[in-house]
């Protein structure tokens, strides 16, 4: 039944496997140091490791999406702890980066592509009244999985150094993993599996715009998740605080996803989400006049958590407000393709940048620009009185 205890199991669940999937993958500026000089590699082409992990985690999440919809959740969790065993295995076992690429990148991705949008998916239809909230909730998993990974990865890094962290972690996120698919389940319905709506986002010009403003946010919003922590140690901070960094913004968008969560029904699902786009904009302005305070550092990953956080805890709020809930995971899967896309690009050509230059500054305006392109496509859409998109007529659930 919906809104019921046994709905509030699978938000643990997605709440777990999205903390241990997505913090494993977030915590990679931790790792980049250490493994960049073992390789003798640039910024850029290190950077690329991390750009085909969110790009794959974002891309593989249109067909876990759609596993989802037609086998449920249970078998989606078993692949996601296969694939984030073998691939941080294998990781741990390179000599070079070129089969880092495909190891960490196809392991790690194909991991968060099971364990974030298939089960926020699966949270949105277990639930009506308190909707936002247990969405807001599961997602806060993320933040929190970066909060405590980030800062562990550069400890166990110090003291074991990254291949034996790996394998700790390729076993303790397995484990994590299976341990979430008994609390893990079909939202309630006829049993059947959920329609495919490939063709009813596509063919909705309200969706093609959001997606096209994820793909601009793509671009910059996960710059810092790898180059914040590098940027902060070439200016003197140490390798932990240098990897709070990126923990300090978890910890703010775990805040964020409950907050903007809890906020819906009085703003409106989509004021929220605009304002995300803005507040986004406003970090990167922080960082570009931050320079070697560590207090501006704090300042700039605080306010990005904060819009961070409400990007993702609201996107699958206000796509069902648009298109109901019926096949959610194969809409959300084909949403978070533009920022997966927008990930691969942006993530390696900031590497590209700050090698060229040999600054951070020109990245991180480049970052501001992004920022701004993805506002633009926001504005105009069809909006309610209480700050929602309008329903789509041809929408389900």
């Amino acid at each position: 039944m919906v809104d019921s205890p046994r709905a509030w199991l699978t938000v643990v669940a997605a709440f777990l496997s999205s903390a241990v999937t997505l913090g494993i993958a977030y915590s990679f500026g931790a790792f980049f140091e250490s493994m960049s000089e073992e390789f003798g590699s640039q910024r850029g082409a290190t950077a690329v490791i991390f750009g085909l992990t969110t790009c794959a985690f974002f891309l593989l999440s249109l067909i876990t999406g759609r596993l989802l919809d037609r086998f449920g959740p249970r078998l989606v969790l078993a692949i996601g702890a296969v694939a984030i065993c073998g691939g941080l295995l294998l990781t741990s076992r390179v000599n070079s980066l070129g089969p880092g690429y495909l190891t960490y990148g196809l392991g790690v991705g194909i991991a968060a592509a099971c364990g974030y949008v298939p089960m926020v998916a699966m949270v949105g239809g277990w639930f009506f009244r308190q909707r936002a909230l247990a969405v807001g909730v599961a997602v806060a998993g993320i933040g929190v999985g970066t909060l405590v990974m980030s800062p562990l990865s550069a400890a166990l890094i110090d003291r074991y150094g990254w291949r034996d962290t790996y394998v700790a972690f390729a076993i303790g996120g397995a484990a994590v993993l299976v341990a979430c698919m008994p609390l893990a389940a079909r939202p309630p319905g006829d049993g059947s599996p959920q329609p495919s709506r490939f063709a009813d986002a596509v063919g909705s010009r309200v969706f093609r715009r959001v997606h096209l403003s994820a793909f601009f946010l793509g671009l910059a919003l996960f710059v810092p998740f790898v180059f914040v922590g590098q940027y902060a140690k070439d200016r003197g901070v140490g390798s932990v605080p240098a990897a709070v960094l990126v923990g300090v913004l978890g910890g703010a968008s775990v805040v964020s996803r409950v907050g903007f969560g809890t906020l819906d029904r009085r703003f409106g699902s989509f004021r929220l989400y605009r304002s995300c786009y803005m507040i986004h904009g406003l970090s990167f302005a922080v960082w570009l006049v931050a320079g070697s305070s560590y207090v501006m550092m704090i300042a700039f990953v605080l306010v990005l958590g904060v819009g961070y956080g409400g990007f993702v805890a609201l996107g699958p709020i206000v796509i069902a407000d648009r298109m109901g809930v019926a096949g959610l995971g194969s809409i959300l899967g084909l949403l978070y393709t533009a920022p997966g896309l927008g990930a691969l690009i942006g993530t390696p050509s900031a590497g590209w940048i700050i090698d060229r230059t040999d600054s951070y500054r020109w990245a991180i305006v480049a970052c501001l620009i992004a920022c701004a392109c993805s506002l633009v496509p926001l504005f105009g859409l069809p909006m309610t009185v209480d700050g929602r998109l309008v329903r789509a007529e041809n929408a389900r659930g």
